[in-house]
């Protein structure tokens, strides 16, 4: 290994080790390794510039303000108390249908913004019905992700994946083509996480009074708090609702049809995602739905710094060789085995990669790797090319392994083990369950 190399691995190491620590905010520990990288030259000025202006930061940040505008309307406040009396009749089992059917949409729209609206009703419904909220916002992002793995659409990764199977001379994959074992995976994670969430990650108190006792949205604010703490397990905004916007009918419509129409251009590939979004939020200013002031309010600092930060780190990886030593070596590792020895030892790899690289950055590594396996062991690629759509998507071991992952990580004030203790089985137990029904669905 190179000098440069060795330095990328004890940052990347000293990093996961400081956010396990949780001594220190995961902003902060992210960007203090992306510094480390830049002074030292492991990264050029202009790679980290890059990250910070990489399509997902824009994409996230874009639909920051459009989730903004509609909680300004007043619109999320109507959902919330919808919601919560649907929830006070049904307990948990509501909060987890309103899961599911974020999972569904994932499945055709993109997981992003699905969450990013979501997560917010998520919490606050659960706070009001004096349910811990980090019972719920892990798993919404995790069957997000799992929704997005059921059709060809559900996610980028899927479509870059199928690109460039195309390039390499495969067949196209139809929409629903991957879906039974996409399916499969989401049935049995949506199972486990019903069943062991709440049981693996402790949340803080419930702010009721009395114990298990639902309370009024003006009794949960009278007792809200509104800091953010400088250490890394009270990241979390404390408040459980922001200020009570009146509801104005002409800024929900128009912040809703520009949702939706980012959504769907972006859905039908008329343009990218990033770009889309990034139009969306400006012509909301233009339109004066909101102004530029609340436009800047309405991002998440800290949120997309540390996305950058983590960009930064995975863009040293690649740039000094370290991924790829590193996947070549997991590669060097199936020669000489069978068909589904090495089908089981490619998600692995898959994974692994996945908790520490951006899923299209493993996309790009991997697939022409898959064909060329399948190629050398005289079976049919499919099998291979399906392992590396899901495995590039259903890494939940740690907040980093998807971009929804950070998303709750941030809002539900969690520790970095939590998604260890709550992740790790969950992509152990998908692992299996995707290797089954490929083999099923996908024959050699």
């Amino acid at each position: 290994m190179t000098l440069e190399q060795i330095l990328t691995l004890v940052v990347l190491v000293g990093v996961v080790a400081a956010l396990i620590a949780d001594r220190m905010r995961a902003d902060v520990v992210a960007l203090s390794g992306a510094a480390i990288l830049l002074v030292t030259g492991a990264v050029r000025p202009s790679e980290v510039q890059g990250a910070f202006a990489s399509p997902a930061i824009l994409t996230l940040a874009s639909l920051f303000v459009i989730a903004y505008a509609m909680e300004l309307s007043g619109l999320l406040d109507k959902a919330i108390e919808k919601a919560v009396v649907f929830c006070r009749r049904t307990g948990a089992a509501g909060l987890w249908g309103l899961i599911g059917m974020s999972g569904v949409g994932s499945a055709f729209l993109n997981n992003t913004p699905i969450v990013v609206v979501a997560a917010p009703v998520i919490r606050d419904v659960a706070k009001s019905i004096g349910l811990d909220p980090r019972r719920f916002l892990m798993p919404l992002s995790y069957v997000a992700v799992l929704g997005g793995s059921c059709t060809l659409i559900g996610t980028s990764t899927n479509l870059l994946v199928d690109d460039m199977a195309r390039s390499s001379g495969q067949a196209p994959f139809g929409i629903f083509e991957i879906t039974p074992v996409g399916l499969a995976m989401a049935l049995a994670g949506g199972i486990y996480l019903i069943l062991f969430t709440g049981r693996l990650v402790k949340g803080a108190p419930a702010p009721a009074e009395e114990p298990g006792k639902p309370q009024s949205r003006a009794d949960i604010e009278r007792h809200s708090v509104s800091h953010v703490d400088l250490t890394g397990d009270s990241l979390e905004d404390t408040k459980v609702y922001a200020q009570v916007h009146e509801f104005r009918p002409r800024m929900a419509l128009i912040s809703v049809a520009i949702f939706v129409c980012v959504i769907a251009v972006a859905a039908i590939d008329l343009v990218p995602i990033a770009a889309a979004a990034f139009a969306g939020a400006v012509l909301l200013i233009v339109l004066r739905v909101i102004s530029p002031d609340q436009a800047y309010a309405g991002l998440r600092p800290e949120i997309l710094l540390l996305i950058a930060g983590m960009v930064v780190i995975g863009i040293a990886m690649e740039q000094t060789g370290l991924a790829a030593e590193v996947t070549r070596w997991m590669i060097g590792s199936v020669n000489g085995v069978g068909p589904l020895t090495a089908l089981i030892l490619l998600y692995g790899a898959t994974l692994l990669l996945t908790e520490l690289l951006s899923n299209a950055t493993v996309a790009v590594l991997l697939t022409p790797v898959a064909v060329a396996l399948a190629e050398s062991l005289g079976v049919s690629p499919r099998p291979f090319l399906v392992t590396i759509m899901m495995a590039a998507s259903a890494a939940f071991a740690t907040p980093f392994g998807y971009q929804t992952n950070v998303l709750v990580y941030q809002m539900g004030g969690y520790r970095y083990m939590d998604f260890v203790k709550v992740g790790l089985p969950l992509n152990l137990l998908t692992w299996a369950v995707a290797v089954m029904a490929i083999h099923h669905f996908f024959p050699f």
